[in-house]
């Protein structure tokens, strides 16, 4: 009985648990970059948004593998709420700021502090991939700082 599950072919690079994004992000040129980026990267975007109600909305839909929020966002609800409502679902959340608060580690897995390339972006997704499969994890880019368990 074939169950549509093929094993791994030696040397062949292991799967990503990581396949779509939640772009949560105020200002619209990084956003724009992050979108672009991630996609030529091969990652499929949820939704890009800028505030806490749509990402709300993206996140109780389903199918989002991984939320990267800014803190910064319009309205009275920011970035640290979107990773709390994200976190309740078991969701992983990326920070991507200029200031990670002390209390996000609560909540994240990590914080990829601005400016950052899109290289780095790139580089700390597929760190924070290799912890949640539990395989070796690549280098650390410049900038990223894991939380918790996956130091």
């Amino acid at each position: 009985m074939f169950l549509g599950l093929r094993k791994q072919e030696e040397g062949a690079a292991p799967r990503r648990s990581i396949r779509t994004v939640l772009v949560v992000e105020d200002e619209p040129l990084i956003a724009f970059d992050n979108e672009h980026t991630l996609e030529q990267a091969g990652y499929r975007i949820a939704a890009t948004v800028n505030d806490y109600d749509h990402a709300e909305r993206v996140i109780d839909g389903g199918g989002v593998d991984l939320v990267i929020a800014d803190i910064g966002l319009y309205g009275d609800r920011n970035g640290m709420d979107v990773a709390r409502h994200a976190a309740a679902q078991a969701l992983p959340v990326l920070f991507v700021t200029g200031r990670c608060p002390i209390d996000a580690q609560a909540m994240a897995v990590g914080c990829l502090a601005k400016p950052y390339t899109s290289r780095d972006l790139v580089a700390a997704i597929k760190v924070i991939d290799a912890v949640l499969r539990g395989t070796r994890r690549p280098r650390i880019p410049h900038g990223l700082t894991l939380f918790g368990p996956a130091r």
